[in-house]
C-alpha cells in the first residue's frame, strides 16, 4: 500500500485542528530531585532504591515509610522534593507521578582514625553516596490514547 504525500498533509492538518498535535511537542517531561553527599552506603541505598523503581509515587511513600532502614527517610525527602519539583515547574498532578528512573552512585569516602590502646589508631572509612529519583506523568500516555481513538472515530464517519 502507497501512501500519497496529499494524504499525510490531510493528516497533519486534522492534527492540528485538534489540540492533539500541539499537545505532543514534549510528553516526556520530567522532574528530578538529587540528593548528594548522603552519609550512607551506596549498597544499602540501592538495597531500598531497588524495591521502589517502577512504582507509582503514592504506593513510594507507603513502601518507604513502612520500611525499617536508615536510608528511607533520606530517599522520603527526595521523593517529596522530586514531586514538589514537578507539581511547581511543569504542573503535573501528584497523583499521576510514577518513578521512572533511580540511580544510586558512589560518593566520597572519608577516612578517619578512631584512637586505640598504646598510641595506635584504628582506620574509620565513612562512605557517602548520591541519590537520583526522576518522576514522569502517566497522564499524557492516558490522553494519547483517547486522542488516538477519537481520531480513529473521525476517520471512519
Amino acid at each position: 500500500m502507497i501512501i500519497s504525500p496529499h494524504y499525510l498533509l490531510k493528516e497533519i492538518k486534522l492534527m492540528r485542528k485538534t489540540n492533539s498535535y500541539r499537545r505532543k511537542k514534549n510528553p516526556y517531561r520530567e522532574a528530578y530531585a538529587l540528593g548528594q553527599h548522603i552519609s550512607l552506603s551506596a549498597h544499602k541505598a540501592r538495597r531500598v532504591i531497588d524495591q521502589m523503581r517502577g512504582c507509582s509515587y503514592e504506593q513510594t511513600l507507603m513502601i518507604l515509610e513502612l520500611m525499617p532502614y536508615r536510608v528511607c527517610y533520606p530517599i522520603l525527602k527526595l521523593v517529596y522534593s522530586a514531586a514538589a519539583n514537578a507539581s511547581h515547574n511543569w504542573d503535573f498532578k501528584k497523583t499521576s507521578l510514577f518513578i521512572s528512573k533511580t540511580e544510586v552512585s558512589k560518593g566520597t569516602t572519608v577516612k578517619k582514625l578512631k584512637p586505640r590502646a598504646l598510641g595506635r589508631g584504628y582506620p574509620i572509612k565513612r562512605t557517602a553516596c548520591h541519590i537520583r529519583i526522576v518522576l514522569q506523568d502517566t497522564s499524557w500516555y492516558e490522553y494519547d490514547e483517547t486522542e488516538e481513538y477519537l481520531l480513529c472515530l473521525k476517520k471512519i464517519r
